[in-house]
């Protein structure tokens, strides 16, 4: 975790830019079954990591600028030795206190009658309606509690305002500890990728490269994986996200993966396609070179000022050409791009921004036009070709899929890319795959 002081000046930054007029409500999700009495594994809600560090299920965060006391109010589950048994410690409401910056702390089940009183007076609520039904609940309940208490001097908010126009702000422009935190993460991933090349043989099956990639993301200091790790050998690897990961690698497969490490919850997003041969065959190369080239043009372009919908214009574009040239479609570039025939080879957008979560938060557009690259943001490149063996393009192309991305940092003067370390050119990756 990062020195508390970060968390604090996360903190500070929040309510100067919701103002003292307003509160913010930050709920963790609910723990979810898996089957039976199993839980999927619980990690927390990335706004409440992002201001307090804070892992534990059941935390309410309240956000108060303009409060004289109780300014950071958590609702934590309280300590109890019975459940630390069974479960695992909790920091409690004194936790809560003295190591995540509360000013006061309650349990979790005292929420529903104070959260009415805590909100009370405010201009704006912040809070992210439509992502917890109960709590979504809870909270009209407290506001239609404060609409009959306004006689009396308690009055609800005047409007309710989503999270991106503060918070989410906040966590799209990466301050450098977080910058740096992405960095260890692509750095581990580059070292599970290359590792997943050199292992990655005819006959070995999907699901033990993503054993692989997994371990490694946890023996060298991950959290584990950011999000479902993608192997797919073959056809499988024209399926945007698969995620069975249970075929066998064949002689002549491409192998893509599409794998990130989390590394102090910042996850890094990785995507190579390798020959599991060791050698990409004369077609393979023909579609890998189109999109490596194109890749690398859009990553050039990425710099203060370009949009996301301008790489991906030039994504299209080049990408187009080359459907053409590969004879995948026919007519001019104009003509394919104008009807959109380009879609059925490359479907997906070029870029997102990456973060906390793998598709981060923050507005993409301002006034209704894309938003320009300012320095601090890190975005995905990933254009792909996408060729399904079922498809009627000319048969070698066939089960041919081709994505590569690349975690990019927004600076001053250009860009960083923090996964400059995972090979991605065609002699590198035969290297890599001859072991």
């Amino acid at each position: 975790m990062f020195d508390p002081t970060i968390f604090a000046a996360r903190r500070d930054a929040f309510m100067r830019a919701i103002g003292p007029n307003a509160v913010a409500v930050i709920h963790s999700l609910p723990e979810r079954l898996r089957n039976g009495d199993a839980y999927h594994p619980f990690r927390q809600i990335s706004d409440v990591i992002y201001l307090t560090g804070f892992t534990e299920p059941d935390t309410t965060l309240v956000i108060r600028p303009g409060a004289e006391t109780e300014r950071v109010v958590m609702f934590v589950r309280p300590r109890d030795r019975d459940m630390e048994i069974w479960e695992g410690r909790r920091a409690g409401v004194e936790g809560a206190r003295e190591r995540y910056g509360a000013d006061a702390a309650y349990p979790a089940a005292e929420l529903p009658g104070k959260l009415f009183e805590l909100i009370a007076n405010c201009d704006e609520l912040h809070y992210s309606f439509g992502l917890d039904e109960e709590m979504d609940l809870l909270v009209a309940s407290a506001l239609h509690r404060l609409r009959k208490l306004e006689k009396r001097g308690k009055r609800p908010p005047r409007a309710v305002v989503d999270p991106r126009v503060g918070l989410h702000e906040l966590r799209l422009h990466k301050r450098p500890e977080e910058l740096a935190a992405l960095a260890t993460a692509a750095q581990i991933t580059c070292e599970a990728h290359v590792l997943a090349m050199q292992r990655g043989r005819p006959g070995i099956h999907e699901h033990e490269l993503e054993a692989l990639i997994n371990h490694t993301f946890r023996s060298r200091g991950g959290n584990g994986p950011g999000y479902n790790t993608i192997v797919g050998a073959g056809d499988n690897a024209t399926i945007l996200h698969y995620i069975e990961n249970r075929s066998a690698i064949r002689d002549g497969d491409l192998v893509l993966i599409d794998a990130g490490c989390e590394y102090q919850h910042y996850t890094a997003d990785i995507t190579r396609t390798w020959p599991a041969s060791g050698r990409f065959t004369a077609a393979q190369r023909r579609v890998y070179d189109a999109v490596l080239d194109t890749q690398k043009s859009a990553i050039a372009m990425a710099r203060p000022g370009v949009t996301l919908d301008e790489i991906h214009d030039r994504c299209i574009r080049h990408l187009t050409a080359a459907m053409i040239d590969l004879g995948l479609l026919t007519g001019t570039v104009d003509e394919r791009i104008t009807d959109q025939a380009y879609r059925k080879y490359y479907m997906h957008g070029t870029s997102h921004w990456l973060g906390l979560d793998v598709h981060d938060v923050g507005a993409y557009t301002r006034d209704g036009k894309p938003r320009p690259l300012e320095p601090g943001m890190v975005i995905t490149v990933e254009p792909g070709l996408y060729i399904a063996a079922g498809s009627d393009a000319p048969a070698e192309l066939r089960g041919i899929g081709v994505r590569i991305e690349d975690d990019v940092a927004i600076t001053a003067d250009g860009n960083e890319v923090l996964t400059a370390a995972c090979p991605k050119e065609v002699e590198e990756l035969e290297y890599a795959c001859r072991g």
